[in-house]
This record gives C-alpha cells, sequence and structure tokens, in this order.
C-alpha cells in the first residue's frame, strides 16, 4: 500500500519532463513556445452605410528608404533564412500561391488571375548579343535567354488607399486600409533591346480588408526591434496602430487627380500637410458647438 504515493510522486516528478518535449519548442529554447503562425486578426465592429456620418479616401506612399520605415525592407534574405521574411516576400509567396486576391487597379475593380500573372512577371527576355565579327567582318549576334524572378529589394515603397470616416454611435475618426500595393521602378523594353524607365509603379494590389490578407498579416512577425528578438508584433498590428511614416499623395476629389497632376515640389509637400491636417481636424470640429 505504501506503493501508490511513491508512484504518484514520481509521476508529479516526470510531468514536468514530458512538457518539455510537447509543447512545440525546439531544440534552442527555453521558454514556452509562441505560436506566431497561429495568430488570428483582430475583427473589426460591423458598421451600417447608414451610420458613416462622412468619410473620405488618402493616398498614401510609405517610402521603406526613410529610417523609420526600414523594417519594412528588412530581412532582404530572399532565401528565407530561419523562416524569416520581409513583407515583400510575404505577399509575393502568398499570391504566388494563390492564396490571396490581386487586382490591377487601387479601386479593386480589375481582378488579375494570380497563375498567369506569376507567369507574365517571370517571363524570360530573349536578347540579342553582339559576339563578334566572322571572316567577312559581319556582326555575328548570339541569342542568351534572360530569366526573370521576383526580387523583394526591388520593392522600395508600398502604395496606400486609406478610408477615414467618423460614425454616428460615437463621433470618432477612425479608418480602415482598402488596397495596398508593393511598389517598384518598372522598365518596359522597346525593339532593340532598350530600355525605358517607366518611374516607380505599382506591381498589384491587394484587398486589405479580405479576411485571407488580414490572416495572412496577423501571422507573421514584422521584425522592428532587432535588440528584442522575443516581442515582435504581427505585420497586422503595424497596420492597424499605423507604426509607420507616410506621406499623402491624393485625397478623393471630384476632379480624380492626384497632388502631382497640379502641384510640385514644396508646394506639393504643403499641400500634403494641408490635406492631412484637414482631415485629422474633422473629428474635433464635430464637438465644437
Amino acid at each position: 500500500m505504501k506503493r501508490a504515493p511513491l508512484i504518484l510522486l514520481l509521476c508529479l516528478l516526470a510531468a514536468p519532463l514530458n512538457a518539455q518535449t510537447t509543447d512545440g519548442r525546439s531544440p534552442d529554447q527555453f521558454h514556452a513556445a509562441v505560436l506566431v503562425g497561429q495568430q488570428r486578426p483582430l475583427p473589426f465592429p460591423f458598421l451600417r452605410y447608414e451610420d458613416i456620418l462622412w468619410s473620405t479616401d488618402l493616398w498614401q506612399t510609405i517610402d521603406v528608404g526613410e529610417l523609420f520605415n526600414q523594417f519594412f525592407f528588412f530581412p532582404d534574405d530572399e532565401n528565407h533564412t530561419y523562416g524569416k521574411k520581409s513583407l515583400a516576400y510575404i505577399i509575393w509567396d502568398a499570391m504566388a500561391a494563390g492564396e490571396i486576391p490581386i487586382y490591377e487597379d487601387d479601386l479593386l475593380t480589375i481582378p488579375l488571375d494570380n497563375e498567369a500573372f506569376v507567369r507574365r512577371y517571370t517571363k524570360p527576355d530573349t536578347l540579342l548579343l553582339e559576339i563578334g565579327y566572322d571572316d567577312d567582318d559581319n556582326e555575328m549576334y548570339e541569342t542568351v535567354i534572360r530569366p526573370k524572378y521576383f526580387d523583394g529589394v526591388e520593392v522600395r515603397q508600398y502604395a496606400l488607399r486609406d478610408t477615414w470616416f467618423i460614425g454616428r454611435q460615437d463621433t470618432r475618426q477612425e479608418f480602415r486600409h482598402i488596397a495596398m500595393a508593393p511598389v517598384k521602378e518598372t522598365y518596359r523594353e522597346l525593339p532593340g533591346g532598350i530600355e525605358v524607365n517607366l518611374g516607380l509603379l505599382p506591381i498589384f494590389w491587394i484587398p486589405m480588408q479580405h479576411p485571407s490578407v488580414r490572416a495572412l498579416l496577423a501571422r507573421h512577425v514584422a521584425y522592428i526591434d532587432h535588440g528584442n528578438v522575443v516581442r515582435q508584433p504581427s505585420w497586422d498590428w503595424v497596420f492597424l496602430n499605423r507604426h509607420y511614416n507616410a506621406y499623402t499623395i491624393r485625397e478623393s476629389n471630384r476632379y480624380d487627380r492626384a497632388i502631382g497632376d497640379y502641384l510640385t515640389g514644396t508646394n506639393a509637400l504643403l499641400e500634403a500637410e494641408l490635406i492631412e491636417e484637414k482631415v485629422f481636424d474633422i473629428e474635433n470640429s464635430m464637438w465644437e458647438y
């Protein structure tokens, strides 16, 4: 009869040892695993159209070259060492796998076929290279196939379209991200092998309110604080809290034009600041009697 307490004591002592091998930890972890990939996005409250008193759309640009925004660019490892990806690769890999929808325009009215887009984007270029002259002094050429692939390092900006609104219930100003696009330098090849720089253009647009997009951003980590590896937020948190610097390039208007269409230089920057001040001050104006 005295064996029962002894057996119970041994079971209690062995329980923590067994837990260490079944809690999902990797061999280099001394703490319980944080299942980042299983995080879920924070749900938004239901809104009726009749409850929105005021709204406007803002188009903004996030420049990853800016010091505060550099976590958008890193880690710039195309091999995804240790499973770490930059935002550009997170979006591209999900798009190429057909996990998220993509669109050609920021209004999300022209859907794109993911598989066809990947084929078109990665279609190899055929180049004619001069390799010398023959015995009759004629130029000799060789056809070379240049493969193309997606390079996340080329993404230097992110374009955002947001809707800012004030609800009837609490007259508090809120926003929703509607669409986002990775932006890169784009070139068009003309006959003769001449490339023309078309400037910074969106690659494709993703619907930020789509459940698959929000789930994708929630389960991937944004490596913001390189000195604290255990407290890294999700990309969903980054966008919900607007944890980035962005500048305005357009507000919804009757002319359907961007700031750059009618102002340049310092005047364009001042106009962007005026638009932001006007939008962000509307909430205060709602409480003035």
